[in-house]
């Protein structure tokens, strides 16, 4: 049996109620958390020279590169990062610490899912920041500019004169190529998975859920070849044969993502296994049910483990079990964000600690 096929038994109920390791000790405890209610066990220990080994095996024995969604969080120093590093004088400098801790975080992860490109069209300077503080072998995941993926861009302030308007440059190749490609370019090599996130589509915008599969088909058929495209979508209710089949037909992963109004991952694996996929992304991000706002009014500054999600966690590990047995050559790329239990780090640290824990003990 692999090292990543030293699993727990999670086919009870009662398992997948209760599972919650404790690194610490090296060993799995499990912890009656009431389903998803805060956490008020024990707090977890983030070794981060034995989550690098870790990370790093799975990166180099089977293409799975795990890691955050973002990085820039002061409430991870003393977890991940070394808050001495960002002094200025006898002063934490959030400048500093926000400029130069990507090159610590990569010091133990070897993956990261960049969300700030969703935001805005990157430049330049900012991308050959992120390549100058990582080594050669590290991978970005990148959200795709929110500019193609807004049919109607919502009526809110940050969208000034927009807000309320459809997008002219909704699904637009052109502006995928020339926009965001083009700058990519130079750093390809450190490229994993260009990730598609779609808001949740309101009625009106389309009629049905195979006018989306539709729209995205022609779009897919104009994109540039030679990057791993994923589409991550908000409407649960079109998690339908057709448009997994039309991901496949171009070779675009489905992002498996734990969400607000999404079905669990475990769900969607069930809809569509993780073979199907030509490669494998899956982002952990909000408990069903949790809005991003309470979360983050909840969990910040995000220094400790608030919740635990059982059903994500077990979600990771088939996920991780599916990358190590999957075909041979294909990646694997793996995000958890803070807002799902409040810290990213020690969800992960729990997750490995359970599949390595007779080395980590």
């Amino acid at each position: 049996m692999g090292f990543i096929g030293r699993l727990l038994d999670f086919n009870t109920e009662s398992s997948r109620l209760r599972w919650c390791i404790s690194l610490r000790d090296g060993i799995t405890k499990f912890v009656a958390a009431g389903g998803t209610g805060l956490f008020t066990g024990e707090e977890m220990l983030f070794e981060r020279a034995a989550i690098a080994t870790l990370a790093r095996r799975l990166r180099d024995k089977h293409g799975i590169f795990l890691g955050t969604t973002s990085w820039r969080y002061p409430g991870w120093c003393g977890i991940l990062y070394d808050e001495d590093r960002y002094l200025w004088g006898n002063h934490f400098s959030k400048q500093r610490f926000s400029d130069h801790c990507l090159e610590e975080y990569a010091e133990t992860f070897c993956s990261v899912c960049v969300d700030a490109t969703y935001y805005a069209l990157p430049r330049k300077r900012f991308l050959e920041g992120l390549v100058g503080q990582v080594p050669g072998e590290f991978v970005f995941s990148f959200k795709v500019p929110d500019d193609i993926t807004i049919r109607t861009f919502p009526k809110v302030d940050g969208f000034g004169a927009r807000a309320g308007k459809r997008n002219d440059f909704y699904l637009s190749p052109e502006l995928l190529e020339m926009g965001f490609l083009r700058r990519l370019e130079p750093m390809q090599k450190q490229v994993g998975a260009l990730i598609f996130e779609f808001s949740h589509f309101h009625p009106g915008e389309y009629e049905h859920g195979r006018d989306f599969v539709a729209h995205l088909d022609q779009f897919f058929s104009r994109a540039p070849k030679g990057w791993r495209y994923a589409v991550e979508i908000r409407n649960g209710n079109w998690l339908h044969p057709e448009y997994f089949a039309m991901l496949a037909s171009h070779g675009v992963a489905h992002v498996y993502n734990q969400w607000t109004r999404m079905p669990p991952v475990l769900e969607q694996m069930t809809v569509h296994p993780p073979e199907a996929n030509p490669f494998l992304v899956a982002r952990f991000l909000l408990t069903p049910g949790r809005s991003h706002e309470w979360s983050k009014e909840q969990f910040e500054p995000f220094h400790q483990l608030r919740e635990v999600d059982p059903m994500a966690r077990e979600a990771l590990v088939r996920l991780l079990q599916a990358g190590q047995t999957g075909r041979e050559g294909v990646s694997s790329f793996f995000y958890v964000g803070n807002e799902l239990e409040g810290n990213a780090l020690h969800t992960i640290s729990d997750v490995l600690g359970g599949l390595f824990v007779e080395e980590v003990g």
